[in-house]
């Protein structure tokens, strides 16, 4: 092996563990990056040359090392677990961040429509035994405003969550459609990157974070070309590709309701992710507020036959007469009466607290405070349901991204170990050229 061999053996080695060195620096330097993929150097022997000479005699040159490529340590099993389980969890958080709105919305507290239906009743019955007391009747007519009052609070603190989650729905939907669109553009680029290389390895860490974000927003399929792009589909609909990328768009329905549209034609709603849980919540929303306007108009309904039956003051005093006005909303519902005068107290026998006795019966049958009742209680339980679902899709993501970690993540303990052996090897290299220099030298020095 001459001096030149020796020269070129260590100047490849060189070369090629420069490359192992940067790249164990980055792996350090984006130690906790959450988008980046741990990278490894694949260093092998380099092509072996054989010739001959004038006598015929064979001999070998040795080219040395070289870094054939930048590998990144990634598991595409672990990469579509964590997807799935952060799609379970954004899913978990948004729809339970609805159902605590909704919760509030119904406001079970002093103020919201059990407590005030209660107090009703309990102010027909005083007044029951004392009907000519303007006081109880002011009291009665008072009570009667604040149930109404509750009704209109609760039905707008529920059109409030329909149109909260609809904004939800917008601002996810524009964040959605730009991954589209970045994806679309990195897939064309990694078709084109060389394989192995630090500039792919880059683009694949862009692909993934990238859809991170899409599969985060709602339930798609993925799958991937031989060069690495993907292809992410939708109700089976592809939505990003090298070639296509999609556009959603969102409206409200009359109810307030949410629709998805892809390309201007409707698709099924999302199921997972972000968006599928603001879906469910605009649903839950629309559905408790369905349920309030049904009570609205049956306590109207009831209150009313009720109050009509009996007679006012007088003689022989008025009946017929409706305590509230009603639509087909709670935020509809108002008050009929405008004086305590209007108060139908007496029952057509003369009996002058003859109508306000039987609000007992009229309660018991109507039971709109037991249909409240079931109606929070349904919510706080779907609550709880939802706070579980999230708490273990918590700890599912964890352990899939402590999976992922192991394989894709930078371990401190290991870039210091490599890159103490690695120095010592560029070291090595660095004394087999000094060698073949002083080997030179001391040729051409000869007399």
């Amino acid at each position: 092996m001459s001096a030149s061999d020796i020269f070129l053996l260590g100047s490849s080695g060189l070369r090629a563990y420069q490359t192992q060195l940067a790249t164990i620096s980055q792996n350090i330097a984006n130690v906790g990056s959450e988008n980046y993929t741990r990278r490894t150097t694949t260093i092998s022997e380099s092509v072996i040359s054989g010739s001959s000479n004038i006598l015929y005699k064979q001999y070998a040159n040795f080219g040395g090392a070289n870094a054939t490529g930048i590998t990144r340590s990634s598991d595409s099993y672990l990469e579509a677990r964590v997807r799935s389980t952060g799609a379970d969890l954004s899913y978990a958080k948004s729809y339970l961040k609805w159902v605590n709105n909704v919760e509030s919305a119904l406001n079970d507290d002093e103020t919201g429509v059990g407590t005030m239906l209660t107090n009703f009743y309990s102010s027909v019955d005083q007044l029951a035994a004392n009907p000519a007391d303007s006081s109880l009747r002011t009291s009665m007519l008072y009570r009667l405003e604040q149930v109404v009052s509750a009704f209109h609070t609760s039905s707008s603190d529920l059109e409030s969550v329909l149109d909260q989650s609809y904004a939800s729905v917008e601002s996810d939907i524009g964040l959605l459609n730009n991954a589209l669109s970045a994806l679309q553009d990195i897939n064309k680029s990694i078709n084109i990157a060389a394989d192995n290389s630090a500039h792919k390895a880059q683009l694949l860490d862009s692909r993934d974070s990238l859809l991170k974000t899409i599969s985060s927003k709602l339930n798609v399929s993925i799958s991937f070309s031989g060069s690495g792009a993907a292809t992410v589909t939708y109700d089976s609909q592809t939505i990003a590709s090298t070639t296509t990328a999609a556009t959603f768009s969102v409206s409200q329905n009359p109810d307030k309701t949410i629709a998805l549209s892809l390309g201007g034609t409707a698709v099924a709603a999302p199921t997972n992710g972000t968006l599928g849980g603001d879906f469910a919540g605009s649903a839950n929303a629309r559905d408790r507020l369905n349920s309030l306007d049904a009570m609205a108009v049956q306590l109207a309904d009831d209150l009313n036959a009720w109050h009509r039956q009996g007679y006012t003051d007088g003689t022989p005093g008025s009946t017929n007469i409706d305590l509230l006005s009603v639509g087909t909303t709670a935020a509809s519902l108002s008050v009929a009466i405008g004086s305590i005068d209007d108060i139908a107290v007496k029952s057509a026998d003369g009996t002058i607290n003859g109508n306000l006795v039987g609000i007992g019966a009229v309660r018991e049958a109507s039971d709109i405070e037991s249909q409240w009742t079931k109606l929070v209680t349904a919510q706080g339980n779907l609550v709880s349901t939802v706070t579980d679902k999230q708490v273990l899709a918590e700890n599912r993501d964890e352990i899939a991204r402590n999976a992922r970690e192991e394989v894709s993540g930078v371990n401190l303990d290991v870039e210091a170990a490599d890159l103490l052996r690695v120095q010592q090897a560029y070291q090595a290299c660095a004394r087999v050229v000094q060698a073949a220099r002083d080997i030179i030298d001391s040729i051409l020095n000869l007399r």
